[in-house]
């Protein structure tokens, strides 16, 4: 409550001036980063352009790390809401998913990455990620619930996969069937995957705007 107090008072002793856009951070790994692509085609940049079109007053911050765990984004959460920063994207878990983490650990990672945005009175637009099969269905069922759990738990925006908008359906796709939407690694979009990301998740970031400015 003090940081936005502040940030007001500030705002009425400097006098009239035309708003700040708000700022987003988007908190994630590779994903976000952007990695493999140029940088005017990666996730930031081409969601920028698409607020942009869509009329929003925003800029969006490039907070992804490559290689990022649920652990290191929780260890940089902090730092990364600086006092400018009204909401954020959170898209972490696939790294955790890579290196077979359990599904506790994540759960408590994010948990904390929720906490600490609602302490500071950040709004948040939660991104899942689906485990995939081969971890068995215990774990499955155990990381693929962590998400619209917390997004409950916080009354926060959900996306239910970084990757719903790769199927005609708008559900997390068949992978094998989306290749054409990969890079070579299969794990990390193209440019025009990257395209078809942002288009569905848009709205959301939309609807985590329009969430802000209720609460400002």
């Amino acid at each position: 409550m003090m940081r936005k107090v502040t940030t007001a008072l500030v705002l009425v002793l400097s006098g009239p001036a035309l708003a700040e856009p708000l700022v987003i951070a988007a908190l994630g790994d590779s994903l976000t980063q952007g990695y493999g692509l140029p940088a005017e085609d990666g996730f930031v940049p081409q969601l920028q352009n698409w607020l942009d079109q869509n009329g929003a007053d925003v800029t969006v911050i490039n907070a992804g790390v490559s290689g990022d765990t649920t652990a290191g984004g929780l260890a940089r959460v902090a730092w990364t809401m600086t006092p400018e920063v009204d909401g954020m994207i959170v898209t972490l878990g696939g790294n955790d998913l890579l290196r077979g983490i359990d599904p506790a650990v994540s759960r408590a990672n994010l948990d904390g990455i929720m906490k600490a945005a609602q302490d500071a009175e950040v709004e948040v637009l939660l991104v899942g990620m689906t485990a995939p099969g081969n971890f068995g269905p215990d774990y499955k069922t155990a990381f693929d619930s962590i998400y619209p759990d917390l997004a409950a738990q916080y009354d926060a925006s959900l996306m239910g996969s970084f990757f719903d908008g790769l199927s005609d359906n708008g559900e997390t796709p068949d992978l094998a069937q989306a290749r054409g939407f990969f890079q070579a690694d299969g794990v990390h979009p193209n440019a025009q995957g990257v395209t078809r990301i942002v288009d569905a998740l848009g709205p959301k970031v939309l609807t985590l705007i329009d969430q802000i400015n209720e609460n400002e």
